[in-house]
């Protein structure tokens, strides 16, 4: 297996925690998400925005009152 294929497996991995993590609590925050699913703030931060490019996440409100969606579909 290559190195960048392990990195895209885990990257994957990961989206679904986070997808799962949201889909119990939509108001959960990066560092909350990072700490659950055991990586860095900076990597929970390019997984939302990959979801969010997808179409499959959005977030909803601000950054400080708002909350995450999880799109259907």
């Amino acid at each position: 297996m290559k190195p960048d294929e392990t990195s895209v497996k885990t990257s994957v991995k990961t989206s679904v925690k986070i997808l799962e993590a949201i889909s119990s609590n939509n108001q959960i925050t990066i560092p909350e998400l990072a700490e659950l699913i055991g990586v860095t703030t900076r990597s929970i931060e390019r997984n939302l925005q990959t979801l969010q490019q997808e179409g499959k996440l959005a977030r909803i409100g601000s950054a400080k009152g708002g909350y995450w969606k999880i799109m259907r579909g």
